[in-house]
């Protein structure tokens, strides 16, 4: 009996996570937010080190409610600060806190955060035809233009490469590779 062929995933929560959530397409303001939070969170670490600590995220980031995480004063700033849970940042931190209030801004603006981000790729998601690892980019024209304006509006944590990735978990880019078992279920 063969194993099915994935691009990532050597550990049971990495494969649950590439089976389940990378590349899917996603349209639900509140997980988008969280993709944004938790890609910023991940700078400088790897994606699987930000997967074991979603949870303690989830729970620490009011289930990443941008209304309510757009209110955090300083003494909750201190509070996550001391939270072995997450990532310990206080940069990472405030800037949760920052894109929490633009993303709101985004929601009333365009009527969603889905609204606005999927437009940048037309509302359908790229479909790459990946052969093989060293072929992924780290960012692209796209994930450059979303920065910037990202930028522009006063996001923080939101360089190109992070922006990328964002793209890849929210499905908005499929970047499985072709001899990936998703990828064939993606291209439909």
């Amino acid at each position: 009996m063969s194993e099915k062929f994935r691009c990532f995933g050597n550990t049971p929560l990495y494969a649950d996570y590439h089976d389940n959530e990378w590349g899917r397409p996603l349209h639900d303001d509140r997980k988008l937010f969280e993709f944004l939070i938790l890609e910023g969170a991940q700078a400088g670490l790897s994606w699987e080190t930000v997967l074991k600590k979603r949870e303690a995220y989830r729970e620490a980031f009011d289930g990443f409610d941008p209304e309510k995480v757009a209110l955090y004063d300083e003494a909750k700033v201190q509070e996550l600060l001391s939270n072995s849970g997450i990532i310990r940042n206080r940069l990472k931190i405030n800037s949760a806190i920052i894109n929490a209030k633009l993303f709101l801004d985004i929601q009333k603006q365009y009527g969603s955060f889905d609204k606005f981000i999927w437009a940048y790729v037309d509302n359908k998601p790229v479909n790459n035809r990946i052969n093989k690892p060293e072929d992924w980019s780290a960012t692209t024209p796209v994930s450059d233009k979303i920065s910037k304006d990202l930028k522009k509006m006063g996001f923080k944590f939101v360089g190109s490469t992070i922006i990328y990735a964002f793209m890849q978990a929210t499905g908005m880019v499929n970047d499985h590779l072709t001899k990936c078992f998703i990828y064939g279920e993606l291209e439909k």
